[in-house]
């Protein structure tokens, strides 16, 4: 069993290492649902932890269609973070019609080699996924990160198994959203994934005080606090994974 933890701090990234996770994927502005960090902190996370290091490419928040603008700074970002160390990346490009924009797709797998790339939670916004299943094995992804199209995997367990059925080991199915110790082992008993995504985190308030408490930035305005992975929750989702048997679904 592989757990990734989704991260955007030195300090949360550490958390995941030493709870056990075998993979992180860092990104910032969490609230947005994750865009490509910054270069100066996928260096500090690259020499922080030995764990697999993926990084988000995404230039903005919102949605996954992509301007020729858009499409040169991930380009650009993909050669940065093999640069600085990476040993793979989460990406995801669908076109206007909610397809998965194959020709792109492929240009940018292929730019990332010798990367490893998950097609990431755009995979969820398709029109239809089992198309897109197919189209993105076809781009060469290594994994596919999805709840099932649901608002979290739990919902989204028989769509899951499904999309890992028709995967057939052509491709990695890693199931992502409302992953907890209480219901990951349930979860992979029923959809026989073998990869897990979360985020597993809680907010902590900032060591500052805010000295003008109507002053806000961004869509947590009011709330002067950030993200932060526990070493104890990781630990804890990897025990529940750890206890199942050998004879797991594969």
């Amino acid at each position: 069993m592989d757990l990734e933890i989704c991260v955007d701090s030195v300090e949360s990234a550490v958390a995941a290492a030493r709870g056990g996770a075998q993979r992180v994927e860092l990104c910032s502005a969490l609230g947005e649902g994750g865009i490509t960090p910054s270069a100066g902190l996928i260096r500090a996370v690259r020499a922080a932890v030995p764990i697999d290091l993926f990084v988000m490419i995404r230039p903005h928040g919102g949605d996954f269609c992509y301007s020729e603008a858009d499409f040169a700074v991930m380009r650009e970002d993909i050669r940065s973070a093999g640069d600085l160390g990476a040993d793979g990346l989460a990406l995801g490009v669908l076109n206007a019609a909610s397809q998965v924009d194959v020709d792109r797709t492929r240009c940018l797998v292929e730019l990332a080699r010798p990367m490893r790339v998950t097609f990431h939670r755009a995979f969820d916004f398709a029109a239809d996924m089992e198309r897109a299943l197919e189209d993105v094995i076809a781009c060469g992804v290594e994994r596919v990160l999805t709840s099932g199209g649901e608002a979290d995997a739990i919902l989204g367990t028989s769509r899951i198994a499904q999309l890992h059925r028709q995967a057939a080991g052509r491709t990695r199915i890693m199931a992502g959203g409302g992953i907890r110790e209480n219901n990951v082992r349930p979860l992979v008993e029923a959809t026989g994934v073998r990869d897990v995504h979360t985020s597993l985190n809680s907010t902590a308030p900032d060591a500052a005080r805010n000295g003008h408490p109507l002053a806000g930035i961004g869509a947590r305005a009011g709330e002067f606090e950030r993200f932060l992975v526990s070493e104890e929750d990781v630990r804890g989702i990897q025990s529940a994974l750890a206890s199942l048997s050998a004879g797991s679904p594969n």
